[in-house]
């Protein structure tokens, strides 16, 4: 093992993936509910790790060559996304009492799996943030490893993205207190809504 190409992957991915965009606001909301997170973090640390190995193997290539399949891709999420987004503000207007008294008994509410996965998938896959990280800037930072190195380049970026997933996802329970009250989740659900309509309106070019 190149535990110094490791590290490097490491530090470039830790770098990238703290920011709270969209899927992270997402990871954190459940978390706090503690709803389907486990199926979340599983999915959401896959996810990079298929894209992470894709780009440092190369596919960050055939993307900027190929840019139509990526863009086909993100259009047919806008709308899911974008209705995502405003049923997101609509919950800040006005939010779910069940909801927040289930909070405050300290029951997480019921989610049916399905729409969460989908939710967790559609902005994972159809988000150009994860692609421009893990395709392009990680993708690029590993070609530039030698050849041998690539691998461990590859799985420190990897681990530390499934560390921030678990992190994320499982940690946020510790902010359940907080958000006990309706304004928590009425600025966290704001945040998520805004996030998710300007992702989805960025893309309408």
């Amino acid at each position: 093992m190149n535990w110094l190409s490791f590290s490097h992957g490491a530090a470039l991915c830790a770098s990238l993936i703290v920011t709270i965009g969209a899927q992270n606001a997402f990871v954190l909301r459940q978390g706090i509910m503690r709803s389907h997170v486990g199926k979340i973090v599983v999915l959401c640390a896959l996810s990079d790790f298929i894209l992470i190995g894709a780009g440092v193997g190369g596919a960050s290539v055939l993307v900027a060559r190929y840019p139509v399949f990526v863009h086909t891709m993100l259009y047919v999420g806008l709308a899911y996304l974008a209705w995502f987004g405003i049923n997101a503000l609509r919950r800040a207007v006005r939010p779910g009492h069940a909801v927040l008294d289930a909070q405050a008994n300290g029951a997480p509410p019921t989610q049916r799996a399905m729409p969460i996965i989908l939710m967790t998938l559609a902005l994972t896959w159809l988000n150009p943030h994860v692609y421009l990280d893990t395709f392009l800037l990680i993708g690029t930072a590993g070609a530039r490893e030698p050849q041998d190195a690539r691998l461990a380049f590859a799985l420190g970026a990897m681990a530390v993205s499934g560390i921030w997933f678990i992190g994320l996802g499982y940690g946020a329970r510790a902010l359940a207190p907080l958000f006990r009250r309706a304004t928590a989740w009425r600025v966290l659900d704001g945040a998520i809504g805004s996030m998710v309509l300007l992702l989805a309106v960025t893309q309408l070019r």
